[in-house]
């Protein structure tokens, strides 16, 4: 199916729902990199010269595929990720989705356009958009399908081939997708697969991409943005947030808290778009509370591979130390747990309970950190300012959500909030599912945008070609002060008839 054999020595990941051996996945070398981009280039030309509505074919095919055959890959994510079904399902729908969206529009938005040229009727412009080659994909283990799916099917479209490589825990899933991507009709070759540790194979990925696509750590993007400048590609960067849920005096906290619970604990917080915290007004903290933590306390936990349970496990062994070490070092320093708390070994080696934390202040680790997991602190302020204070004091800026029954008060204070998506009385899905309009961070959450135009346009290179019907060079000796005036008088004729 288009990718390397695999010379690397084998990991084994484990399943989080049990601590059991998933099967093997080989590890990649530097050697094996290198022949996935001679191979992607290989393949990357036949694939550009298609016309963008023939492309669309494999990816419309493959859209119809997965929602067929979405129990596969709900099995898979579930064994990978070790969430329940009913966020692995989120998955697929919008893996799904963002195919369709960008299967429809993709011809549209790469056919050359008509710009205006310099002088009117004498200077005919056109925009072409060109494919920059092969793209680099990294994409992390916490929404596999998902978050392969919608960076890769864009790059795609626009003509290029692919070099991805998923997080080992994951590459099943990814694995997977890409086979079904083949079957639908995507030329062999066009997407090519490695897996390893960046230690191993990061710099053979930076050094054979024409551009590369991150989602990961802040951390990791700050690496990959370095190695990219030197190298002076584009990248494209989702990383980190600490994200808040703002709930304003007049919400309807019925709402807000059936709303929080899934913006808090949706895939176990394991998202980069979870509340991690959640601020409240001071005139309804306490009915606001009355309301949430009834339902965070009621959260069924289950390591069960069918619908049901409203959370499952966390992912990895190092994400459950992250969430052990932040709740004990918060109630080390004063914080007090008002639901949950512990982990629950006896449900499987990973789990940890939905937790709420009050009285956090900025001594604890889990005020700035990203905590990546089921942890949420709540605040009360006395106002708007106040609560937009303190959502932007934090380095990330990802994403927010209001709560509020006026539409006009909420709109405006979404727009003091730095964050690169703002949901109004919704906690992450209204924004990241619109996938017309631009996802992406603000300050140390990333650099551009997935979704929308932005996120095909990323991964061309606009080139302009102008005609010029007469010859309008400057002459030589005196003739030159004439051709002056006669230029400054064209330029003020176009400033008064809005030509320019």
């Amino acid at each position: 199916m288009g990718t390397p054999a695999c010379r690397g020595a084998d990991a084994v990941p484990l399943a989080p729902l049990t601590g059991e051996p998933l099967p093997p996945v080989r590890q990649s070398t530097a050697d094996d990199v290198a022949l996935a981009y001679v191979r992607a280039r290989a393949a990357q030309s036949g694939w550009a010269a298609l016309p963008p509505r023939e492309r669309t074919r494999p990816v419309r095919r493959f859209a119809e595929l997965l929602l067929r055959r979405q129990d596969e890959i709900l099995d898979l994510v579930q064994h990978e990720t070790g969430k329940a079904r009913l966020h692995a399902h989120e998955e697929v729908l919008d893996a799904a989705l963002v195919s369709t969206y960008y299967a429809r529009r993709a011809p549209r938005l790469l056919r050359p356009r008509r710009r205006g040229g310099a002088l009117p009727l004498l200077t005919y412009a056109v925009e072409v958009r060109h494919p920059l080659g092969v793209v680099a994909v990294i994409t992390p283990w916490n929404y596999p399908l998902a978050l392969a799916v919608t960076d890769i099917v864009p790059a795609l479209l626009a003509g290029n081939a692919v070099v991805h490589k998923p997080d080992t825990q994951t590459a099943r899933t990814a694995a997977w997708a890409r086979d079904l991507m083949t079957e639908a009709g995507l030329p062999d070759g066009v997407w090519q697969q490695v897996t390893g540790e960046p230690t191993d194979i990061g710099d053979a990925l930076l050094d054979g991409a024409d551009h590369l696509c991150l989602t990961g750590s802040t951390a990791a993007g700050r690496a990959v943005a370095t190695g990219a400048g030197q190298r002076l590609i584009g990248c494209s960067l989702e990383l980190g947030g600490k994200n808040s849920l703002l709930v304003r005096a007049d919400a309807d906290l019925d709402q807000a808290a059936h709303a929080a619970v899934r913006a808090c604990f949706a895939s176990a917080g394991q998202l980069c778009l979870s509340a991690e915290r959640i601020i409240v007004h001071e005139r309804v903290h306490d009915a606001f509370l009355d309301r949430f933590l009834p339902l965070v306390r009621g959260v069924r936990l289950a390591a069960d591979l069918d619908y049901g349970p409203q959370m499952g496990s966390l992912s990895l062994p190092r994400v459950l130390a992250t969430v052990r070490r932040h709740v004990e070092d918060a109630t080390a320093h004063g914080a007090v747990v008002l639901a949950g708390g512990a982990a629950r070994p006896d449900l499987g080696p990973l789990f940890h309970e939905p937790t709420v934390l009050a009285g956090v202040t900025p001594a604890m680790a889990v005020y700035r950190e990203e905590t990546f997991g089921p942890v949420v602190a709540v605040f009360a302020v006395s106002g708007d300012d106040t609560a937009v204070e303190l959502a932007n004091d934090t380095e990330y800026g990802l994403n927010a959500a209001v709560f509020s029954r006026d539409t006009g008060a909420a709109l405006a204070l979404a727009r003091r909030l730095r964050a690169g998506t703002v949901n109004i009385n919704e906690g992450y899905a209204a924004a990241y599912a619109s996938h017309d309009a631009p996802m992406g961070g603000m300050k140390s959450s990333g650099l551009g945008r997935r979704h929308g135009t932005a996120g095909l346009l990323a991964y061309t290179a606009p080139q302009t070609i102008a005609h010029q019907r007469l010859n309008l060079a400057p002459p030589a000796g005196p003739g030159q002060a004439r051709y002056a005036r006669a230029l400054t008088a064209a330029v003020r004729a176009m400033q008064l008839l809005h030509l320019r």
